[in-house]
C-alpha cells in the first residue's frame, strides 16, 4: 500500500469502482477502411471484374493490373492542391477522376482492396536507395506485407522506379524474374535486426532500390510522413514533375521534360520534350487528362524548375 504524498492518506492497491473493460483488440482489418472503398469501380479501373478470392492468382493479379492502370504521379502538389490520404478522397482522385499519385496514395488503396476482399495485411516503410549519394535517407517509403493461406508477400504499387511488377515472396535470398524484370530480396544487418534490401537488376549489375525493417506502422504514420514529403522545402516531390507507369515489359518515366521509356529486353530510349508536348504526354502515354487550367499550372511550374 502506498502513500498519498499530498494528504498523507493511505492509497489501496487497486483502485475503487468496477475494474475497466479492456478495449478490443485491433486487427489489421480495422485499419485499412476497405468498406469505404467502392470495389466495382476500383476493379473496374484496372479492368478486372468480380468478387475475386483471397487467393495468391488475386493478389497478383489486381497488383499487376493496378501498377499498369494507375500511374504514379505528383501533379496534386504542383497544382497547389492538398494530398488527403482518406479512402474516400483516394477512390474520387484515382478511380472516379482517373488520376494517379504517389506511394502513400497508391499502396493505402490498394490496402483498402486487399482489406474488401478478405487478404491480411501489415504496412512498413522503406528507405529510398535509388538515386541516392550512399548517406542513409529517412524511411518515408510505404509498402505491404500480405498473407496469403499464412504465408507473407510483399506488394507495393507505389515505388514508381522499377520496383515490384507483382507480389513478391517475402523470404531471404528470394530472386525472381517478373515478366523480365529481376529482383531480389535479402535479409541484411546494417541498421536493425530485421533490415530487408530490395535489388533490382539492370544492365550487368543489381542495384539497390530500397532497405525497410519489418516493423509495422498504420495508416496514421503514413499521414505524418505525407506531410513532410508534401510540404518540406527540400522534398524532391515539390520541385520536379516526376510520373511513371509500368505496362507489362515496358516501363515509363517522365521527369520534368525527359520523357525514359525503358524494356525488358535492354532496349530503350530518352527524348527531351518541347514544353508544350507535356500535357500530350501525360495523356498518351501515362493516361492522365488535365483540363487547360492545369495543363497552363503543371507546363508553368515545369518552367520555374527547368529555369531555376
Amino acid at each position: 500500500m502506498g502513500t498519498n504524498e499530498q494528504h498523507g492518506r493511505p492509497v489501496p492497491a487497486t483502485p475503487p469502482g468496477p475494474a475497466p473493460v479492456p478495449e478490443p483488440a485491433l486487427t489489421d482489418r480495422d485499419f485499412w477502411h476497405g468498406a469505404a472503398l467502392d470495389l466495382d469501380a476500383y476493379l473496374a479501373r484496372l479492368g478486372l471484374s468480380g468478387s475475386p478470392p483471397p487467393t495468391l492468382d488475386t493478389l497478383t493479379a489486381v497488383h499487376r493490373a493496378h501498377l499498369a492502370a494507375i500511374p504514379f504521379e505528383n501533379l496534386q502538389l504542383l497544382l497547389g492542391r492538398p494530398v488527403p490520404l482518406d479512402v474516400p478522397s483516394l477512390t474520387d482522385k484515382m478511380v472516379h477522376h482517373r488520376r494517379g499519385g504517389y506511394c502513400y496514395e497508391q499502396n493505402l488503396l490498394l490496402a483498402a482492396a486487399l482489406d474488401r476482399l478478405g487478404f491480411t495485411l501489415t504496412a512498413f516503410t522503406a528507405r529510398v536507395l535509388l538515386g541516392g549519394d550512399g548517406r542513409p535517407r529517412p524511411s518515408t517509403h510505404a509498402l505491404l506485407r500480405v498473407r496469403v493461406k499464412g504465408e507473407p508477400w510483399l506488394a507495393d504499387v507505389g515505388f514508381g522506379g522499377g520496383g515490384l511488377v507483382e507480389p513478391l515472396r517475402f523470404a531471404d535470398g528470394q530472386q525472381v524474374s517478373q515478366g523480365g524484370w529481376n529482383l531480389r530480396l535479402d535479409r541484411v544487418s546494417e541498421i536493425g535486426d530485421e533490415e530487408w534490401l530490395l535489388r533490382g537488376f539492370e544492365g550487368r549489375q543489381w542495384r539497390n532500390l530500397y532497405s525497410f525493417a519489418a516493423s509495422g506502422v498504420l495508416p496514421q504514420d503514413y499521414a505524418v510522413f505525407s506531410h513532410y514529403l508534401t510540404t518540406h522545402p527540400r522534398s524532391p516531390f515539390r520541385h520536379r514533375l516526376m510520373v511513371a507507369r509500368t505496362v507489362g515489359g515496358t516501363r515509363y518515366a517522365l521527369d520534368d521534360t525527359t520523357l525514359s521509356v525503358e524494356r525488358v529486353d535492354g532496349t530503350g530510349e530518352v527524348r527531351e520534350l518541347a514544353l508544350g508536348e507535356v500535357g500530350t504526354v501525360l495523356r498518351e502515354v501515362f493516361d492522365i487528362a488535365l483540363d487547360q487550367e492545369e495543363r497552363r499550372i503543371i507546363e508553368a511550374r515545369v518552367r520555374e524548375f527547368l529555369d531555376a
